[in-house]
């Protein structure tokens, strides 16, 4: 089943369900997608969407860091509940050795050796670990390896 197959399926079954807060979450995402889809005059395939849904998720953590920062936790408490809502959606994320894992097989892959291969190395980890972890948080493991080595 595609993934906008079974979004749209949520999506029914929240409303039949009355699950409000799930449901405005849902909306959201076809929402996101219809309006990819429409300004690029294409039909977004699971790859498509899956970046859309990785968009939504870090304009979210932005938010609740922002929130955080201004003292309002009622609106924390709601973007963080969107993000779980989203992430179900989301592919079960890398654990930190399999990170490593996948990150050592790139430097060696590459055979980067300073900083300036990071381009290189993360183009490889990029490609493997797509909407399975935080390139932010990735990027700053391959640039304390690089910086290292």
């Amino acid at each position: 089943m595609s993934l906008k197959v079974r979004i749209t399926d949520d999506m029914k079954s929240a409303m039949k369900a009355g699950e409000k807060d799930r449901l405005k979450v849902v909306r959201l995402i076809m929402a996101a997608i219809k309006q990819v889809e429409v300004d690029s005059r294409i039909e977004l395939d699971d790859a498509g969407i899956l970046t859309v849904l990785l968009k939504m998720v870090k304009q979210r953590r932005d938010s609740v860091s922002q929130f955080g920062q201004g003292g309002r936790q009622d609106l924390v408490d709601i973007e963080l509940a969107e993000i779980e809502v989203l992430k179900a959606y989301l592919p079960e994320q890398l654990d930190d050795a399999e990170l490593d894992t996948l990150i050592d097989e790139a430097i060696r892959t590459t055979g980067a050796a300073s900083i300036r291969d990071m381009g290189k190395v993360m183009g490889i980890i990029k490609s493997k670990a797509a909407g399975r972890a935080d390139m932010g948080a990735v990027g700053a493991k391959v640039k304390a390896r690089l910086g290292a080595a």
